[in-house]
């Protein structure tokens, strides 16, 4: 089963320095019918504009991963961690058992990020961050893991949670799969370009909620960046 989920009819708003969509139930938006995808509990689509972003703000009890698209995002926290992370590259934030943390876009530009957060699978523990860049040709044509569960994933950025968010990109008319283990399922969203997920065609920012799909064929309509959350 997959489940197209159109950019277009994505909960969200418009507020001056944010443009933002929900792909799941968040602040001012409630759909019951998506609260959540397995342990996977929010991907927003988020664009920052130039000199401003999040200020200091609590968390407790999540995993929070940032997959740049544009620009930079850059990281403060009360853990005296600071940090940038530019397009293409990730950072991770267990957020234990309480952390304060901001997020600010101090480029020229407009920075655009997904933020995802999924649930641990143990609460409490020290809060964490780091950063890493993912050049993109390294995951040209295939799937690369950018964040990974206990057990770690290579050179995957760890997190505390039984799932992993991985990144392609595609060239127009390439293919990339990817296997599903038994009882998991997956949300994926291509950043930009046009992709068919097992035949089912999304537009850049679209979502696909993937149950009971055991192997995943992606192929790109055009060229395509590509993120992939896989979760029990």
């Amino acid at each position: 089963m997959i489940e197209r989920r159109p950019f277009s009819g994505l909960g969200g708003g418009d507020h001056g320095w944010l443009k933002t969509r929900h792909h799941f139930s968040f602040a001012d938006y409630f759909d019951p019918e998506r609260m959540s995808w397995g342990a996977l509990r929010v991907w927003n689509d988020d664009e920052i504009a130039p000199e401003s972003g999040f200020p200091p703000h609590p968390h407790a009890d999540m995993e929070i991963i940032t997959y740049v698209r544009q620009g930079a995002i850059t990281h403060q926290d009360s853990l005296g961690n600071k940090g940038r992370t530019g397009a293409g590259d990730v950072q991770v934030m267990s957020a234990g058992s309480g952390i304060r943390h901001a997020e600010y876009n101090l480029e020229p530009e407009t920075t655009k990020i997904f933020q995802i957060w999924i649930v641990p699978s143990v609460r409490g523990g020290n809060a964490a961050w780091d950063t890493k860049p993912f050049p993109k040709q390294d995951r040209s044509g295939r799937f690369v893991t950018l964040a990974s569960g206990p057990g770690g994933d290579g050179e995957a950025l760890p997190i505390r949670a039984d799932g992993r968010v991985l990144g392609a990109t595609l060239k127009a008319g390439e293919t990339a799969e990817y296997h599903l283990a038994e009882g998991r399922r997956a949300y994926l969203v291509p950043a930009t370009g046009r992709i068919e997920v097992n035949g089912v065609e999304l537009s850049a920012r679209d979502g696909a909620a993937i149950d009971n799909e055991r192997e995943l064929r992606v192929s790109a309509v055009e060229d395509a960046e590509i993120v992939l959350v896989d979760v029990r």
